[in-house]
């Protein structure tokens, strides 16, 4: 039968196993610190950041939010970006992305302190990540190589297609996976929108990552069989039920799940271990900038 991998139970893990870290710099005097930024009024941004914020609260990490106008000019959200920078309480935060149209992103990852990064984009953090000494992960990709050494799914060897190169999953995703480090050592094929026979690419894979945000894309005739399929995609589709819409993956589940040797569902997969991992990045990053050591799960 096919195993469902259960992010919600993997992400309970790594929070639980958060606890003891916390604990210890909170009696240090040092309790962790996360900030979200939000500028604009995106709903979808909105409940993102409302999430994170709740789950600060449950593992005892100091919550912090900030909201700024979406015509505002860059300026103030630059502003507010030197001041967590400055703010020692808080030690790791993220702006929530998408910004508005007039703000450059990249500037704004620029003016981030690489040391309270913790979505880990910042250029520095990038360059860390690729030389193999990360200071921290990108949480979707170490999420996705927490499951896979949760479910005892070896990379060490294995093929893998990754399908998508953006620079939140697919880009930082093929470079964890081909570090010489626990977790790694996978050979890997990064596939996107001009790669030609996609199915060829993943019909040879031990694990197909799929993150490209088409909905559906990947199903049964393109897989190999007993492959792990990990599902980073998450789109809102109309339905006929109570709620008038449903979510779904880049992967056709039903179809997959009847090849697959493992899957992730949508939603209960890798989005709970986003969230998680964020917790970690700032727990590490309390940890650092405090020089007080702590157990990570």
């Amino acid at each position: 039968m096919t195993e469902i991998i259960d992010g919600n139970a993997v992400a309970s893990e790594i929070r639980d196993g958060l606890t003891d870290a916390i604990e210890t710099l909170a009696d240090a005097g040092r309790r962790p610190g996360l900030a979200t930024v939000l500028m604009g009024d995106d709903p979808a941004s909105q409940t993102y950041v409302n999430m994170k914020q709740r789950d600060c609260e449950e593992v005892g990490i100091d919550g912090t939010h900030a909201e700024i106008d979406g015509d505002a000019p860059a300026s103030e959200l630059y502003d507010a970006i030197e001041d967590l920078n400055d703010d020692p309480s808080v030690h790791g935060y993220i702006v929530q992305e998408p910004v508005p149209d007039h703000i450059d992103y990249r500037e704004v990852l620029r003016r981030i302190d690489p040391a309270k990064d913790a979505d880990a984009f910042h250029p520095e953090n990038v360059g860390r990540l690729v030389a193999g000494q990360p200071r921290f992960k990108p949480c979707t990709p170490h999420g996705i190589q927490k499951l896979l050494e949760a479910y005892d799914v070896e990379t060490e060897g294995a093929d893998v297609t990754i399908i998508g190169r953006s620079n939140i999953v697919g880009k930082p995703m093929a470079n964890l996976l081909m570090q010489k480090a626990d977790g790694g050592n996978a050979t890997v094929t990064v596939c996107h929108s001009r790669t030609e026979d996609l199915e060829e690419k993943t019909r040879s894979a031990d694990i197909v990552i799929a993150a490209s945000g088409v909905t559906e894309l990947v199903d049964a005739s393109m897989l190999a069989e007993d492959a792990v399929v990990i599902d980073v995609g998450i789109s809102r589709v109309d339905a006929d039920n109570e709620k008038g819409y449903e979510l779904v993956g880049d992967v056709d589940f039903e179809s997959a799940k009847s090849k697959a040797g493992a899957i992730t569902p949508v939603p209960g997969g890798v989005g709970p271990m986003t969230r998680a991992m964020l917790l970690h990045n700032t727990v590490n990053a309390a940890s650092a900038q405090q020089g007080i050591d702590v157990d990570l799960p």
